[in-house]
């Protein structure tokens, strides 16, 4: 008889003596069986070393011609804020200035402080916002530095730690939304109200309130555009919940005006007078039908009193074809398109009849990222990666559509051997289904092949096809392949492909991963005794859930940060936020429908559940990790075995040390070894 759904609810107490002493006992039977495994400390040594390889791409963002990095070694575990110039950078320099070092401040400050980002200026970079976290979670506090003066500036710009919205105005004033320990919180714990924050003297700041949202709203947002031509607009984001929001326009006297557009549409941009808005819903405005999918130049005048005349549409929806991210520079507009779940570029060009579209000449068999795009200049920094290929930085003047490649990261094992292939697997409701598979050249189909499978499936984030590294050598090259499924919830696709498995509709993403694996078991890869499944977050749901469907097709089960008790999430620090995703469990027919697939209300004795291993954080301040927690009693209530392992830093981005970097991944690899190749 399995105890009440609320037996384990102590579990949810991040602090209480039962529930750590439950923690450290699960912990050890786990580093009993992982850590103690031979190959562990090598592996993660050898991690480590890759992590710390001085040849890795040091990412940058550039202010005012210098180059800023965050930077991590072992003299610098928890880091450094350093810079350079560019023609360091193309020399290959190992000339940093270091700004500030994270692990000097943690010392001096008696905290477990790590970077959680540096926001400039951008009309004055050499004034910063440093954001740090306690621990690794999401919520920060932040302090005003000068870079000049290499100080912290005296009574300058302090705030409490909270998940706080903070956004420079100008080189004196801020806007500011408190997430911090007694301001005002919407239900998922996000802030709730807007203030504009004027430099005063003796730091006697001055506070304005600008906006305030309901309680049941999901959160607010506010920031300035500036558009390189002087002209600039202060906009309110005020999100009723995970996808659907209000903007507002904020005008001199403070006053803010809604902005009529649909619920579901993200401002991208502001250039040359245009909202670069991108739809996720139809948009029905005067006489046209602006189709979910689209990306339009809306003159903001136009959007004052829309008729939908003045619109432009630059991207159209086609099969296949979705929208990953849109960068403006000073003068040109720039869309990273997905493209049959790969990256290419287009750029746009306005002259006296509107936007005009030129493809960039860059490669478009893998994955590109905008890593940066310098204030009032013409320049954009992507890298680009793909399964095989090491990451490469590239520096691209949109002007003549050059691209000067500044660094390539080194290859982390030899590709040679190895074949990169879209496959597709057919979902039972018919719908095809794009997978990758990482494999051996000369792999025998005759399901030998112990194979990872990784899904997130969910929040309109794309799968998208990088760089294996660590996994080459240490999973391809020990016999293994890598299988990334790209199923319906993600943004391969669109807003469709994401819809379709939202909310009640979830459980289409669990039936899409089966539906790859039961692929990959006719095609002759793998087997059931061959096959783990991994996912974190999300996708911590999405393997849960496939682990309690369909045990049998399974030898091994990585769940990583997840969510798993479908009841109560909403009532769990940022729960709330995630009701348009997944559906209210307080309205019965979504209730019924999330209780249909929780996993941790369909433990059942007598089932065939593979060993399945649990990650989590006591520092998520995201997901809880309760769910991980109650999942693993659940199932010892049941009878069954699983791994677990809690982390005391790192959040749920993972945001810690490198050394943890290292442990976890080993801990997984070896996991991994023991289940599949052994």
């Amino acid at each position: 008889m399995s105890l009440p759904d609320d037996a384990f609810q102590w579990l949810e107490s991040l602090d209480s003596p039962a529930a750590l002493q439950w923690v450290e006992q699960q912990n050890a039977a786990t580093a009993a069986q992982l850590d103690a495994d031979a190959r562990f400390l090598p592996l993660r040594d050898d991690i480590l070393a890759h992590l710390r390889d001085n040849r890795q791409i040091p990412f940058f963002s550039e202010h005012d011609g210098w180059l800023y990095n965050f930077h991590q070694d072992a003299e610098h575990p928890r880091g450094i804020y350093r810079r350079t110039t560019l023609p360091a950078y193309r020399a290959g320099s190992q000339e940093w200035g270091t700004v500030l070092d994270i692990d000097a401040l943690a010392a001096a400050d008696g905290r477990d402080w790590y970077l959680d980002g540096v926001a400039h200026c951008t009309v004055q970079p050499n004034r910063v916002l440093v954001h740090l976290s306690d621990g690794g979670g999401d919520a920060s506090i932040a302090r005003e530095f000068d870079l000049e003066a290499g100080d912290w500036v005296e009574q300058g710009f302090a705030f409490p730690e909270g998940k706080n919205h903070l956004a420079w105005r100008d080189p004196d004033s801020l806007w500011v939304c408190p997430g911090w320990k007694g301001a005002p919180l919407t239900r998922a714990g996000y802030p709730a109200e807007v203030w504009l924050v004027e430099r005063g003297e003796a730091g006697q700041h001055r506070w304005s309130k600008v906006f305030e949202a309901g309680r049941d709203a999901m959160m607010v947002a506010a920031w300035r555009y500036l558009d390189g031509h002087d002209a600039w607009l202060d906009i309110i984001e005020a999100s009723d919940s995970f996808y659907s929001k209000t903007y507002f326009l904020v005008d001199s006297g403070l006053d803010c005006h809604p902005l009529p557009l649909p619920p579901r549409a993200d401002i991208e941009a502001f250039l040359h007078g245009d909202f670069i808005v991108k739809l996720a819903e139809d948009w029905q405005c005067g006489d046209t039908l602006w189709p979910a999918g689209s990306l339009l130049a809306v003159p903001l005048a136009e959007l004052r009193a829309p008729t939908g005349k003045a619109f432009q549409p630059l991207v159209t929806p086609e099969e296949g074809l979705a929208i990953e991210s849109v960068e403006s520079t000073r003068n040109h507009l720039v869309v990273n398109l997905i493209d049959q779940v790969k990256s290419r570029l287009l750029a746009f060009d306005r002259d006296e009849n509107g936007w005009q579209p030129r493809r960039l000449p860059v490669p478009e068999s893998g994955v590109i990222e905008f890593a940066d795009q310098p204030w009032d200049s013409d320049t954009l920094y992507y890298s680009y990666s793909d399964f095989l290929t090491p990451t490469g930085l590239y520096r691209l003047e949109l002007s003549d559509g050059e691209a000067e490649c500044l660094r390539r990261q080194p290859e982390a094992f030899d590709a040679a051997p190895y074949v990169a292939e879209q496959r597709y697997a057919v979902a039972a409701d018919g719908v095809r289904i794009p997978y990758f598979v990482v494999r051996a050249r000369d792999v025998a189909l005759d399901g030998g092949t112990p194979t990872l499978l990784y899904g997130y499936g969910g929040f309109e984030v794309p799968m998208m096809p990088y760089y294996v590294e660590n996994f080459g050598q240490h999973w391809l090259g020990k016999g293994g392949a890598f299988v990334l499924a790209c199923i319906r919830g993600g943004g391969e696709f669109g807003p469709a492909w994401h819809q379709a498995a939202q909310g009640v509709n979830r459980p289409v993403s669990f039936n899409d991963f089966i539906a790859v694996a039961e692929d990959l078991i006719a095609t002759g890869l793998t087997s059931p005794a061959k096959l783990a499944i991994e996912g974190g977050s999300n996708g911590g749901l999405l393997v849960g859930a496939c682990m309690i469907r369909r045990p049998e097709l399974f030898r091994a089960v990585v769940c990583e940060v997840p969510l798993l008790d479908m009841l109560i999430y909403p009532e769990l620090l940022a729960g709330a936020s995630w009701i348009d995703e997944y559906g209210d469990p307080a309205v019965p027919e979504e209730r019924a429908a999330l209780l249909a697939y929780s996993p941790y209300h369909h433990v059942r004795e007598g089932a065939a559940y593979p060993l399945a291993f649990f990650t989590t954080s006591r520092r998520d301040d995201r997901v809880h990790p309760a769910h991980a927690r109650k999942m693993v009693a659940r199932l010892a209530e049941a009878g069954h075995a699983a791994l677990f392992y809690e982390t005391d830093s790192g959040g749920h981005t993972g945001n810690a040390g490198q050394e943890h970097t290292a442990e976890d991944l080993a801990r997984v690899l070896v996991y991994l070894y023991q289940r599949l190749m052994d």
